[in-house]
């Protein structure tokens, strides 16, 4: 299948170090990119941030827009991660963290109530855990400060490293809306212009993409977030969840003998080992790095698509899984987990992707589960709520106060300064512009040449047989992508593919890293 554009409507040209796609072929008569209201949008692949390093600004009306509608397109199953199986458990601290935070879920000791949510992240609701797909690993923490949702995925980075290309990418990987058949032309057709989706790529077509169980994979919160002390001093982190019952994938023949047997098979293996009292178990690992550290690294720390190698793990705690849902709907379906639930202590970093979901995915839970959400018993936090939020449908609350405001010297509710957000310098004018350290090929290598052989093979198998049917220039740019990356890789796949290898190799000689 061609693009709609044609063969040759995006021919490549080096700009500013970077093989980027050149949009001057396109014709004059192009219609252009409008927002809902008709105005015409000047940047469609970098959202509006303050300066080169700062967060993302709310005044970015296309950013906002376009997740606003992708969140409600769909009711009322999640438009992504719907396919979901979730497990009670606890989280005990064993190494405390209060040089790091002050967030009570880290003190020494401290044993927090948790719920789990396992999720594939593209197919619907009742479609085979067979299919190959990221796999979501959220877990909201009941802190004594309130709840925390740390949103992750079983692989440790992402496909993008800005929101404003979240609803592009999903619906790149859905189903083509005329025929609803899935279509790899279509996503290879958008990950031609995304070379930073490399590693993430790799990973997903490696055994990786098809785990054989929830209980054995790990998690990772993809993101790096700020870790704020007592002393208000900030430190960079990412979280790691590493599975007590180790690592098992499906190989591209297993996957096959099982959807035949079972196409809910990591569901069931979860709740029947819980069920048994076969409690799986996780350790919390955290690497750390110092704001000063940031600009020490030949990539941006803060780009989703990365990952942080050679800096040291350090182990926080042990999660354990004990007690399956009594109802999957009011439970497992009515999670609502995002990142924008955090508590003191803990705060977003400025990294681009995670700043769009901070808005996305609770705004998203507001329009599946109405305003008052919050209110239902699985996303209840075990602290009093209060504040003057009011009304809305389904609102089961107990209010009796007439003071539905702040301040007020009748019914005074504290704001506490240590709950207040630590500081960041900023410097720069806004901008729309990508990060200036992008590397997009290295770590897709190292991570490539990290495989067995027998793990290289499959990945080999399952990355070219699904590039074969994209169209002609996709492919070649795509396969140009891992050839960088890995000679070896790409010109494997390459064959596979039945792709032109010399083609392929003029392509990554222009390419930079």
């Amino acid at each position: 299948m061609t693009s709609s554009f044609g063969h040759g409507a995006f021919p490549y040209r080096r700009t500013f170090g970077v093989f980027t796609a050149s949009l001057l072929t396109l014709s004059v008569n192009a219609a252009p990119l409008t927002r809902d209201n008709g105005a015409a949008v000047g940047d469609n692949q970098n959202s509006q941030t303050a300066g080169a390093n700062g967060p993302v600004l709310l005044q970015d009306v296309q950013l906002i827009q376009k997740l606003q509608r992708f969140d409600r397109e769909r009711i009322p199953e999640r438009v992504v991660h719907a396919r979901g199986t979730g497990a009670h458990g606890s989280f005990t601290v064993t190494n405390d963290l209060s040089d790091l935070s002050k967030a009570r879920v880290f003190a020494a000791g401290q044993t927090t109530p948790v719920f789990v949510r396992f999720s594939a992240v593209v197919h619907g609701n009742h479609s085979p855990e067979t299919l190959r797909d990221p796999r979501g690993f959220a877990t909201k923490f009941y802190t004594a400060d309130g709840n925390w949702d740390l949103v992750g995925n079983n692989f440790p980075t992402f496909f993008i490293r800005d929101a404003i290309k979240f609803p592009d990418m999903v619906h790149a990987f859905k189903p083509d809306p005329r025929t609803n058949l899935d279509d790899d032309s279509r996503r290879f057709d958008f990950f031609s212009h995304v070379p930073e989706a490399t590693r993430t790529l790799t990973e997903l077509y490696s055994n990786s993409g098809t785990p054989a169980s929830y209980r054995e994979m790990d998690g990772n919160s993809v993101h790096a977030y700020k870790l704020v002390n007592a002393k208000n001093e900030v430190h960079y982190v990412k979280f790691h969840w590493k599975s007590l019952q180790g690592i098992k994938n499906l190989t591209p023949k297993e996957v096959s003998k099982v959807q035949g047997q079972d196409y809910s098979h990591m569901t069931n293996d979860l709740v029947a080992n819980i069920n048994k009292g076969n409690f799986p178990k996780w350790d919390l690992y955290i690497q750390v790095l110092n704001p000063q550290d940031l600009s020490k690294f030949d990539f941006d720390p803060l780009d989703a698509t990365k990952i942080w190698p050679g800096v040291p793990e350090r182990k926080v705690g042990q999660m354990i899984l004990n007690r399956n849902p009594a109802n999957v709907f009011q439970e497992t379906e009515q999670v609502a987990m995002a990142p924008a639930n955090v508590v003191p202590g803990i705060e977003p970093s400025e990294d681009r992707l995670l700043q769009g979901r901070m808005f996305s995915y609770a705004d998203t839970q507001m329009y599946r589960l109405g305003a008052n959400g919050l209110q239902l018993p699985i996303n209840a936090p075990k602290v009093a709520v209060n504040n003057g939020n009011q009304d809305g449908a389904m609102n089961t609350g107990a209010s009796h106060s007439g003071v539905n405001y702040q301040p007020s010297r009748l019914q005074p509710r504290e704001e506490k300064q240590s709950a207040r957000y630590s500081q960041s310098a900023l410097f720069g004018n806004t901008q729309q512009a990508k990060i200036t350290r992008e590397q997009n090929f290295k770590q897709a290598g190292d991570l490539y040449r990290s495989y067995s052989k027998k793990e290289r093979r499959d990945l080999i198998e399952s990355f070219g047989g699904s590039l074969a049917g994209a169209d002609d220039e996709s492919k070649h740019i795509i396969l140009s992508f891992l050839y960088k990356a890995d000679a070896e890789y790409g010109a494997s796949v390459t064959q596979v593919a039945k792709g032109d290898l010399a083609r392929v190799k003029a392509l990554a000689a222009k390419l930079v890293d």
